[in-house]
């Protein structure tokens, strides 16, 4: 290739044997029948190295096209759609800060980085041929690679999304988790749910693996292009992350003055520089364009309008060890050890929920929170005017401050991206014990069906367990059909009367023969759920689980039934429409039906519409992993990635559990070195060859 300059790589790759030498000792990959690898090694390099390897042979492009737009050049790659998310990086400064953290991370992560970047670049070279040619570009991928992805993944899809504007792209982006105790458990074994939303594309998608480091087993999921495990299990213990209510970074809005900005009435003067990049034009040529950036005591300006600025601070900027931590939490046997990486304090964001073999439960609102002179959540969650120093924080809270649960009496705890207030119901944490800005008070629907499910259940067997986790059934169409049918029955409306037969046949769930939910959830699009003016009864925490209640405005709740079924009986001809027929799954080519539904309907099974067409609407994110893992002598764990475990396009795992997820189904997480030798389809060994060289002649 003639635009690659000397690149000399220290090579390892697999070579493919049959399956009936699976007990050789060398490192390993054993790829079972979904596609997941099951990695045995000797050594940290080698382990993360196979890792590498092996997302690249299900994710060649996708990785090549996420790293090569952390990159910031994403523009000088593709084309000028991708210039405004290269302006962001190099306006966050993300490539000056990875080489900062590469001069501080530990030396363990370092290698780790250093192994996992190996493999992704080993089986690049090995496979060429899977690369697209407009990815091949983006070769060699480097350690400040994966710290830069790292980062626009982590601040700008979550810290500072919110800040950014760039969580409005989905309507329900968050997870459910429970953790059971063995006072709760039929089987006297502590049981945890995995359940993270995120969209079903991109930098969202998750990879499943199963390692085994000198016999040590680890099991689990993290985003693709991600080393390690960031979800996940052990023979000893589990965690799960939530998208917590969290309020870590702030926008500042500065009032523009003589060249400066205007800090306690005194105009300062700005950090200015600026930067060029490249922009492929469509005839494949490159121009250069300059972006200005400003620096603030807050932080970078972000935007831009007539005499004021916006600028936005974050934190977890000086946390270079993230994965560092995770990788000490899935080595960790018991909860001292677990609780010693949370202490760490990498991490700065998600909530962490926590159970093990030793009937241990545990709830973290974990992230880092600053230390704010405002103690009020409403001063912060906006857009702060700037004028006042005494807004620019510079500290966090220590671990000891944030509110969290061990063991709690009820023996359950639950987070569906809720404040940390309601993982228990009774309320066991007092939200006047900590700061007003730790976070908010509410709990919408889905926490509320995720607390009652448990409620409900004296003693929780693993398959209810299951069943709870896949359920569909609609809070909201609980808490408020007794008032819409009251309202109907007050009217003297012929089509809601006709309407009410239908939705008191139906069973109130999002399953794909549920017949009434295409009619429920069209009249709740249009009334709102959130809307705190719709209810007679507003949310309350002295009764966070049944509240709100009552309408407030009973004859405009059916005057909207009424145009609902009018709209959806002249386009379908009836009103019993079943489900499935018209909410889809349509990803890599299937057609299935769907269930679930976004989670403001109070649906567990979550499941958030994509995009639509003139007669169908299709899902486009929500269940993502799921693991429950109940932990016994020994590990009994169901799992789904809902879109398969793979993105090339012609790999067979592209897509192929969307079948279970139509059906809600899960399947076997294969475990123990028994259940991965009966399902391997093929095994890789590891053989170095020595060095390839890539040159000008190449």
């Amino acid at each position: 290739m003639k635009n690659q300059l000397y690149i000399t790589l220290f090579v390892l790759f697999f070579v493919s044997i049959s399956c009936t030498k699976n007990e050789n000792t060398e490192s390993q990959i054993a790829w079972d029948t979904w596609g997941v690898p099951h990695i045995t090694a000797n050594s940290i390099e080698e382990l993360f190295y196979a890792q590498g390897w092996a997302q690249m042979q299900n994710h060649a492009n996708l990785i090549l096209e996420l790293y090569g737009s952390s990159r910031g050049k994403g523009a000088e790659y593709w084309g000028e759609s991708r210039l405004q998310n290269d302006v962001l990086i190099h306006t966050l400064e993300f490539g000056e800060l990875a080489e900062e953290w590469e001069t501080k991370q530990d030396p363990e992560i370092r290698t780790i980085y250093k192994s996992f970047v190996k493999g992704l670049n080993a089986y690049a070279y090995a496979h060429p041929e899977t690369i697209d040619e407009k990815n091949k570009v983006v070769l060699p991928l480097t350690t400040k690679d994966m710290n830069m992805h790292s980062m626009y993944v982590i601040f700008t899809r979550f810290i500072a999304g919110n800040d950014l504007g760039r969580v409005q792209q989905w309507p329900d982006m968050g997870s459910n988790t429970y953790a059971i105790g063995p006072k709760r458990s039929t089987s006297g074994n502590a049981m945890l749910v995995q359940n993270p939303h995120l969209p079903w594309w991109q930098e969202f998608l998750f990879f499943e693996s199963h390692l085994n480091l000198n016999g040590k087993n680890m099991y689990g999921s993290t985003l693709v292009g991600f080393p390690g495990i960031a979800i996940g299990f052990n023979e000893h213990l589990g965690w799960s992350h939530t998208d917590n209510t969290i309020d870590n970074a702030d926008t500042y809005e500065l009032e523009l003055k003589d060249g400066g900005y205007l800090l306690d009435g005194i105009v300062k003067k700005f950090e200015a520089s600026k930067k060029l990049i490249k922009v492929k034009q469509d005839d494949g040529s490159l121009i250069e364009q300059e972006i200005p950036l400003l620096e603030t005591v807050h932080g970078p300006v972000i935007n831009q309008k007539e005499n004021k600025v916006l600028a936005i601070r974050m934190v977890g900027l000086d946390r270079p060890n993230m994965f560092l931590q995770w990788w000490r939490m899935i080595n960790s046997t018991s909860f001292d050890e677990f609780e010693s990486a949370l202490k760490m304090a990498q991490i700065p964001f998600w909530n962490v929920m926590y159970a093990d073999r030793s009937g241990e439960i545990f709830y973290l609102f974990n992230g880092l929170v600053p230390k704010r002179v405002e103690d009020s959540w409403d001063y912060w969650d906006r857009i702060i005017p700037g004028g006042k120093s005494v807004d620019i924080w510079t500290e966090v809270h220590d671990y000891v401050d944030l509110p969290k649960i061990k063991n709690p009496t009820g023996g359950w705890l639950q987070n569906a991206n809720d404040p940390p207030w309601t993982s228990t119901i009774p309320i066991t944490l007092n939200p006047d014990d900590y700061p007003g800005y730790m976070a908010p008070k509410y709990m919408p629907f889905r926490p509320q069906r995720s607390a009652r499910m448990l409620i409900e259940d004296e003693s929780i067997t693993f398959n209810e367990l299951v069943d709870y986790k896949l359920s569909t059934r609609l809070e909201f169409a609980d808490r408020i059909l007794d008032d819409l049918f009251a309202a109907i029955d007050a009217s003297d409306s012929y089509k809601a009367k006709k309407a009410k037969i239908i939705l008191e046949n139906w069973d109130r769930e999002a399953d794909v023969d549920s017949k009434g939910m295409l009619l429920f959830y069209t009249w709740a699009k249009k009334f709102n759920p959130n809307r705190a003016s719709n209810y007679q009864e507003k949310w309350s925490i002295d009764k966070p689980n049944i509240t709100p209640d009552g309408l407030a405005d009973p004859d405009l709740a059916v005057q909207l039934l009424e145009q609902v079924a009018g709209e959806i009986e002249a386009k379908y001809g009836r009103l019993d429409i079943a489900w499935g027929e018209y909410y889809r799954l349509n990803y890599n080519g299937k057609d299935l039906p769907a269930n679930g539904i976004d989670g403001s309907m109070g649906v567990f099974r979550v499941a958030w519409p994509g995009g639509t067409d003139e007669d169908h609407m299709y899902v486009g994110g929500g269940d993502s992993w799921v693991g429950i893992i109940e932990f016994g002598d020994q590990v009994k764990a169901k799992v789904l990635l809902s879109y398969g475990n793979a993105t090339q396009k012609n790999s067979p795992h592209n897509g192929d559990q969307l079948e279970l997820f139509s059906k809600k189904e899960l399947r076997d997480a294969w475990f123990t070195k028994e259940d991965v030798k009966a399902h391997t389809t093929k095994v890789e060994m590891l053989a170095e060859i020595g060095f390839y060289e890539k040159t000008n002649k190449d």
